[in-house]
């Protein structure tokens, strides 16, 4: 039986995760994912003993909070700086992975499951939208945008990027990027610059 090593499922995770953001969740499989991870297929399914939905769960996890984090670091100093962090990641992996790596968070969401073998790759999918929106949001609130303006332009934020991510990789340009950057930060300037009240009010 393998031992368990923490370093060795993470890397398999962060592996799952790249593989289901290039191919897709459905041509991901069990046996390529432990081969890019340099993982044995043995370990594989010892950590990951519900198979295939459990691991695509776990990476859309897994790259959902790594997304996170970096967005909450960033919002520290506004919702300016937290968008220009959120689009240069995006940047970042579309032009490092020579446009052939996508979100794998966006990929799981697009693809039927296979006879409902990932539900919980879903949910985690959901999950992790809703953190970028709620992330987004709630700097937005605090720089002092009225509640429901702050939820709608989060939701914009992430669906207009995550749009462009497909866009860019289709094109094998960044210039989807640009422009939906060039659009949205203005938005999010006068919605700080020219907020509503601290309770939503105008």
């Amino acid at each position: 039986m393998a031992e368990d090593n923490p370093r060795a499922r993470e890397r398999i995770v962060a592996g799952a995760a790249e593989m289901i953001g290039r191919r897709g969740l459905n041509a991901a499989s069990i046996r390529e994912t432990a081969r890019h991870a340099r993982a044995p297929l043995g370990s594989t399914y010892h950590y990951f003993p519900g198979g295939k939905g459990q691991l695509a769960a776990e990476a859309v996890r897994y790259a959902g909070g790594a997304v996170a984090r970096s967005l909450r670091a960033e919002l520290r100093a506004g919702p300016a700086a937290g968008l220009r962090a959120f689009l240069a990641l995006w940047r970042a992996m579309l032009v490092g992975g020579d446009f052939r790596l996508g979100c794998p968070v966006l990929a799981v969401s697009v693809e039927e499951p296979p006879d409902g073998e990932v539900p919980a790759a879903l949910e985690a999918a959901a999950k992790a939208f809703g953190a970028w929106e709620d992330l987004l949001a709630a700097s937005l609130r605090e720089h002092g945008t009225g509640a429901e303006q702050a939820e709608q332009l989060a939701t914009l934020v992430v669906a207009a990027v995550e749009g462009a991510v497909v866009m860019c990789r289709a094109t094998r340009s960044t210039r989807p990027l640009d422009r939906v950057a060039e659009q949205l930060q203005p938005l999010i300037g006068d919605a700080v610059a020219s907020p509503a009240g601290p309770a939503g009010e105008p």
